[in-house]
């Protein structure tokens, strides 16, 4: 059995792939693959009602909101965000955690005015800022919610009055939230809710078409919430995968038995990091994720020793990123406790190896 500990496109449950594997060849006895159905058919319009379903049913998502299927990734909502809610003679406010924050900020400022409230680059970001105040009249205040590479996670939202814009790409799904606490939520689908391709947005209807600004149709997000997200042929293949994985979120429970899970397998793997003399934590004890674990080795060498002793135990995908080193262990909602204990069991196994 193979663990995999990939950053993403992430872990999907077995039942999952098993599912979207025969509607490859035949979904729902209409003799047609999934991969060449009409997005304008009877039985897509299905698939995407109930996906938007149980999205609002798993989040809790209050009237007043537009729950849209768009493309491009995160990537995208960097520019797409400012696009739509930053006026031309406003300023937006953004917490910069991390290269994706980074790359949000980056984009935002090709379309305006840009206000940095707080960095944790001067410890290469491995905690989130504290103590930051964010102007009030900032026309929106962006940050990202857990930072994949560097292992910190943003678990309480910033204190503040002003529209507030999560990026929860690597976290949705995984922890309960009060979505009405903010107005946009965006993510992309390939960490907890489905294979890459398709881009999760929750967003209050009440902030769109106000930013004055003329907009492409396709960066519209009023056009493509009053085109249920029908706006030009969505990626019919994510979604639907999507919402077979969410129907197992469901099953399961939903997000609070599943952030438990999330919790326990967290703890599991960072009480190791502190008990094992050969590995030390990169975040700060309090904003450590609970999705991506960052660790490290006293040495380059010993790294390779034990990424060698990973591969024989067929744990994959454990190597840091380059900016960090080390590894990540990325622990996404259909990764299992087994998982958890296997890597837990071969750093013991190291440790044994070096008495």
């Amino acid at each position: 059995m193979k663990h995999n500990f990939g950053a993403g496109p992430c872990i999907l449950p077995k039942e999952v792939f098993e599912e979207a594997s025969k509607a490859v060849i035949d979904f729902n006895g209409t003799g047609l693959s999934i991969l060449e159905i009409s997005h304008r058919s009877k039985e897509f319009e299905a698939v995407i009602i109930e996906t938007e379903k149980l999205v609002r049913e798993l989040l809790n998502v209050p009237a007043g909101y537009s729950i849209l299927f768009l493309q491009g990734g995160a990537s995208q909502q960097f520019a797409m965000v400012p696009m739509n809610l930053l006026p031309e003679n406003g300023t937006a406010s953004y917490l910069d955690t991390g290269v994706w924050a980074t790359k949000a900020a980056k984009e935002a400022k090709k379309v305006g005015q840009v206000e940095i409230v707080a960095s944790s680059s001067d410890q290469n970001y491995s905690y989130i800022p504290k103590g930051y105040s964010i102007p009030a009249d900032s026309s929106y205040f962006h940050y990202t919610s857990n930072n994949t590479i560097y292992g910190t996670e943003v678990f309480d939202k910033p204190n503040t009055s002003v529209p507030t814009v999560v990026d929860m790409s690597s976290d949705i799904l995984s922890r309960t939230i009060d979505v009405s606490e903010f107005d946009l939520i965006y993510a992309g689908a390939q960490k907890n809710m489905g294979p890459a391709g398709v881009t999760l947005v929750i967003v209050k209807d009440e902030i769109l078409g106000k930013s004055g600004r003329t907009l492409p149709t396709i960066f519209d997000y009023e056009a493509h919430a009053k085109a249920g997200s029908m706006y030009n042929t969505p990626p019919v293949f994510s979604i639907y995968v999507s919402m077979l994985n969410l129907r197992w979120l469901k099953d399961k429970g939903g997000i609070s038995v599943i952030e438990q899970e999330n919790i326990i397998k967290a703890r599991t793997l960072y009480d190791e990091i502190d008990r094992n003399p050969f590995f030390k934590g990169t975040a700060a004890l309090d904003d450590r994720s609970r999705m991506n674990v960052t660790f490290v080795m006293d040495s380059p060498e010993l790294e390779a020793e034990f990424l060698a002793l990973a591969k024989e135990r067929n744990l994959i995908g454990i190597k840091g990123h380059r900016s960090v080193g080390g590894f990540r262990a990325s622990i996404y909602n259909a990764l299992s406790i087994s998982s958890i204990n296997a890597l837990v069991d071969t750093m013991r196994e190291f440790e044994e190896s070096k008495k």
